[in-house]
């Protein structure tokens, strides 16, 4: 049996060596340091955690933090009133903790010169006083032994910092922190342990990587979907890739371009609770798609997550029951507002808080819907309505009394219902993501039209491909707009982050 290692006395703080803040001018040249000083901390916690139990017991312990990037400016000078991101509207201090810096590099050379553009002033680098967790220092790949903290018998919470839960939240993102006296106000929506945790749990529902992850969102509750989105990604890498890279499938499996079949014989046992795919572009331009399931919470679950990657859209494709006797099985709906009785967002969201429809994202949408089914103008109403999508939290809701639910969702004058669509809108107001929804009619339960084994097969067979052309065809156009033009003003409240 191996010694064990008790300790009765109280450990001394072990930090890196102290760096002074410095003050760039450049993007690039602020991100580098960045990505030095997070290198350099968590190789510390990483370094300290692999040397226990091979001297005496711990005398100290170990703690390293975070590295920031600040602004100050003392002018209340006017920028570009088009922009939804990219300044602060008045002067301060500006501050935010950083976390996987060459993860989110060209996002953090955007949005740091969009400041010094706009502002004038440069940027400082420094450590913050938050400790980076042990849990968050190893890399995704790294394989932690449990014989290292098997040797002591101190709590590992006693020698490393644990995520603090307390602190890890959304207050800044929805509205409701407000700085201590004398603190410096927020520079990004979300602060590095936050970003943390989402980073891991987005390893663990989707089996993929976060580094993979596109700017472009679809998500889906039908595996269908996923099929349709698979064959075609693979037609492109054997094409050549036509501008994409690669394609990724849980557990990482990578298709490079001008391949047709992935880089290693290797397959997932069992898919994840959410699967995702993705078609990559250089600098994340791509397409992700993800595989939420049934239910809103799942559907707030994966969006709280995806979120702290900063995508600029996410689309719901998926099917719903048609509330209208004039819609017919494979009829499309676009949403331009949204119901929401689903319920999970109702802390952060109050139901009374309106979610505005999104021009670019609609257009883009009904102008895909007309180029792929061929249908123009006037016509386009012979297949699609627009209008309000209901969402709920009870899939059988039509075994109850119907006399409540159906009243509410006639007077919302409600054109559709499903589980997803209201809770991935909302949460992509929350959070400041361009959203959109296009269903698709798969069933009219208050038309007592259902969809036997026979008409499911075929309406899958003609409807998913056509669906699903048309949501890529409407992210393609949405990649091809500035991201400036994309995010819209409508999601930005009084006080907003500089950080889009």
């Amino acid at each position: 049996m191996n010694k064990r290692i008790s300790s009765n006395s109280v450990l001394s703080i072990a930090t890196p060596e102290a760096i002074e803040p410095q003050l760039f001018e450049h993007p690039a040249e602020a991100v580098d340091c960045l990505e030095a000083l997070y290198e350099r901390n968590t190789r510390f916690l990483r370094e300290a955690f692999e040397g226990l139990g091979k001297n005496d017991a711990p005398l100290t312990r170990f703690r390293a933090c975070y590295p920031q990037v600040s602004i100050e400016t003392s002018s209340f000078g006017h920028v570009d009133s088009r922009l939804s991101f990219g300044y602060v509207s008045a002067p301060g201090v500006y501050t935010t903790t950083i976390t996987w810096p060459k993860l989110f590099r060209h996002y953090l050379k955007e949005q740091l010169g969009h400041l010094m553009r706009n502002h004038g002033v440069g940027v400082t680098v420094s450590e913050s006083a938050t400790p980076i967790p042990l849990h968050f220092a190893f890399g995704e790949a790294a394989h932690v032994e449990a014989s290292a903290a098997e040797t002591i018998d101190i709590p590992l919470r006693d020698l490393f910092d644990a995520p603090d839960l307390t602190t890890t939240d959304d207050e800044i993102a929805n509205g409701s922190y407000e700085p201590g006296p004398g603190e410096p106000s927020p520079l990004a929506p979300f602060t590095a342990q936050r970003i943390d945790y989402s980073l891991a749990r987005l390893s663990h529902y989707t089996a993929t990587s976060p580094a993979h992850f596109q700017n472009f969102v679809l998500f889906t509750n039908y595996q269908f979907y996923v099929d349709e989105f698979c064959a075609w990604a693979r037609q492109q890498m054997a094409e050549g890739g036509n501008g994409y890279t690669a394609f990724v499938e849980p557990g990482n499996i990578v298709t490079p371009a001008g391949a047709d079949k992935p880089d290693a014989d290797y397959t997932l046992s069992r898919l994840p609770q959410m699967p995702a795919y993705h078609l990559k572009k250089k600098g994340h331009g791509g397409i992700s798609m993800v595989n939420i399931g049934v239910g809103p919470s799942n559907a707030k679950t994966i969006t709280d997550h995806i979120a702290v990657l900063r995508p600029h859209v996410w689309l719901m494709l998926g099917h719903c029951a048609g509330l209208r006797n004039s819609q017919r099985l494979g009829d499309y709906v676009l949403a331009h507002a949204y119901m929401r009785e689903d319920h999970v967002l109702d802390d952060d969201l109050p139901v009374w808080i309106p979610l505005p429809a999104l021009a670019e994202v609609q257009v883009a949408l009904q102008d895909a819907v007309a180029e792929v089914t061929g249908y123009k103008g006037y016509d386009l109403k012979q297949i699609m309505r627009t209008g309000t999508v209901a969402t709920i939290d009870n899939r059988n809701w039509e075994l109850r009394d119907q006399r409540g639910p159906v009243k509410r969702l006639s007077q919302a004058r409600a054109i559709a219902l499903d589980m997803e669509s209201a809770t991935i809108a909302a949460n992509g107001f929350r959070f400041r993501v361009p959203y959109g929804t296009l269903l698709c009619v798969s069933d009219k339960p208050l038309h007592g039209e259902l969809k036997l084994p026979g008409m499911a097969s075929a309406f899958y067979r003609t409807q998913i491909s056509q669906h699903l052309k048309i949501g890529i065809l409407a992210l393609q156009k949405l990649a091809a707009m500035p991201p400036e033009k994309l995010h819209s003003r409508k999601l930005r409240s009084f006080y907003e982050t500089s950080f889009q």
